[in-house]
């Protein structure tokens, strides 16, 4: 079974480097369906996919944490 979450991810860059947040999200791999900047608390969110809540997990804490300019993330499972 496929588990979907959306990530809700703070930057600490100015906003004019966001983009730039975005475009390396896209580059992770195909375990993240999309990354778009958004308005309000957050600065980006990304749609991810993953075979189990651990890996998507994983997916979280390994590769999105390290993209430079991550500060923080949410991690919501879709149900």
């Amino acid at each position: 079974m496929t588990v979907r979450a959306f990530v809700l991810i703070q930057t600490e860059v100015e906003i004019a480097r966001t983009a730039e947040v975005v475009a390396e999200l896209k580059q992770l791999g195909r375990e993240v369906k999309m990354a778009d900047s958004v308005t309000g608390p957050y600065d980006v969110i990304a749609e991810v996919e993953g075979e189990t809540p651990q890996e998507v997990g994983a997916l979280v804490e390994d590769k999105i944490h390290s993209v430079p300019g991550v500060y923080r993330t949410v991690t919501c499972l879709v149900i």
